[in-house]
């Protein structure tokens, strides 16, 4: 027993690794999952199965609240071209180049296709010393997309987790099995939209909210917890995932309080709605308190560490198995760099100059500024042309950054389905693994060199907001619904 418990605390390095992997390759995931590698089964076996489950579920529970804390916000155009052409490049070289199955590259290609929302996060985060990345345009683009691309992800996991019982040849509806997590996941997404805003939402703002100013905290955590065990039960029950539960829960949680100066949910602060009598604190001011610190630093390393026992680290180091993960990898930050190409064609579409326009009319002076800058001709343009690229170069990169949902779509491609073979298992890790390390650093050099430049830009700062509004960056998330 006391070997155990040296074991156990000596597991909680997972900050240190978490902090030491951020500093040098700025994906903090990446030293989490290293020492799952080196305590699980893959390396050293330290941990007993017992422990590993339990970290395993643990860390499930985190990854449940890091989604529960983000509201679905679509960017379509970025988010499609981000899911739509990993899949597809990932049939010319894996199905015609190596030989893979159609199925096995299906799999792998949608590992591929999910970008990391909780490295996006981060990335976020780790800007803001330079340009205060969460209040521009490209970075409002950025978590969009990357949340519209794991909603997708999750949807893939449940396809993926269904295909098992094909495996012996079983009488099954194949039609039915392949598409019920897609009808429910699509239904859901309508119909908790629609039932928000013209059930829910005016029955809490006319009957409930009023009192939840009595009890602050305590009244946000109980409806929290029962929104957030509604829908990850009728998720499961109606055969999506659970986590697409956990989004919409967030989603849900985000709209129902009304907007109006005098409700009790609209606060400057968290410590005004704690101070006065009318007010109450916001779901997210609540979550910041007591669960963020849990999730942060106890449920999310463990999850991303019981990642690291899944990996088999030996086998990863044959010649054959590098240079086709290196070769799959260049391949797939190309497919996930181009979704940067959107930024200059929104610019310089259309569409553009109707949106400026619109804009222009909430004041005489940026309509007169707007004015000028559309007539200022091609010169304006050529002007700007290279930072808008350095935009596009940006918000490429940062879509780069594989992480939980790919990990955990190829984890059950592997361990439930006998189609992923041992190699395009390899295959799927190694890019994972490069492609999480690439995309921040590359990110990172982008901001260190160009990040003020960027924030002048057209795709730049918005609207500044006010100090007692910029709180954290789930709080943003949720606010742009």
């Amino acid at each position: 027993m006391p070997v155990q418990i040296l074991v156990i605390i000596s597991f909680y390095i997972l900050s240190l690794a978490e902090w030491t992997s951020a500093k040098i390759v700025r994906a903090g995931i990446i030293g989490q999952i290293a020492v799952g590698i080196v305590y699980g089964k893959p390396l050293a076996d330290i941990l007993e199965d017992d422990w590993e489950t339990t970290f395993l579920v643990l860390g499930y529970v985190g990854l449940t609240s890091l989604y529960l804390k983000t509201n679905l916000v679509l960017s379509i155009f970025g988010a499609a071209t981000g899911v739509c052409f990993p899949i597809g490049l990932s049939y010319i070289l894996l199905y015609l180049g190596f030989g893979y199955g159609a199925v096995e590259t299906f799999i792998i290609g949608a590992t591929l296709s999910a970008t990391s929302l909780g490295t996006t996060v981060a990335v976020i985060s780790s800007a803001s010393g330079t340009v205060d990345l969460a209040q521009t345009r490209v970075g409002s683009v950025l978590v969009s997309a990357a949340v519209i691309d794991d909603v997708v992800g999750l949807v893939m996991a449940s396809v993926i987790g269904k295909l098992g019982p094909l495996e012996g040849g079983n009488d099954v509806n194949l039609g039915w099995l392949i598409g019920r997590p897609i009808v429910a996941s699509i239904a859901m997404a309508i119909v908790t939209p629609i039932m928000t805003k013209f059930f829910f939402a005016p029955i809490f703002r006319r009957y409930i909210e009023n009192y939840f100013a009595r009890y602050d905290h305590i009244s946000n955590i109980i409806l929290m917890i029962l929104s957030l065990s509604l829908f990850i039960s009728i998720a499961a029950y109606t055969g999506t995932s659970v986590l697409f539960g956990a989004f919409l829960a967030g989603t849900f949680l985000t709209y129902i309080p009304s907007k109006h100066p005098e409700g009790p949910f609209v606060v400057m602060s968290r410590e005004e709605g704690e101070q006065f009598a009318d007010k109450s604190p916001t779901f997210v001011h609540t979550f910041e308190r007591y669960l963020m610190d849990v999730q942060k630093y106890l449920m999310e390393p463990l999850f991303f560490a019981s990642i690291g026992f899944a990996i088999p680290f030996v086998q990863l180091w044959t010649g054959k198995r590098i240079w086709r993960g290196v070769v799959f990898t260049l391949l797939m930050v190309l497919s996930s760099g181009i979704v940067g190409v959107w930024l200059p064609l929104w610019t310089w579409s259309p569409f553009s100059s109707l949106f400026l326009r619109k804009k222009a009319l909430s004041s005489e002076k940026s309509s007169a500024e707007e004015e000028n800058h559309t007539s200022g001709g091609s010169g304006r343009k050529r002007r700007n042309a290279g930072t808008i690229w350095l935009s596009a170069l940006l918000l490429g990169s940062a879509m780069v950054a594989r992480g939980e949902i790919g990990l955990l779509i190829v984890e059950i491609g592997y361990n439930e389905t006998a189609y992923v073979s041992e190699d395009g298992f390899i295959t799927a890790v190694w890019a994972i693994l490069l492609n999480t390390i690439l995309g921040p650093a590359a990110v990172g050099i982008i901001i260190k060199l160009y990040g003020k430049r960027i924030g002048n830009s057209e795709w730049g700062l918005q609207n500044p907001v006010a100090p007692g509004e910029r709180s954290h960056i789930g709080s943003r998330v949720a606010s742009s619904a």
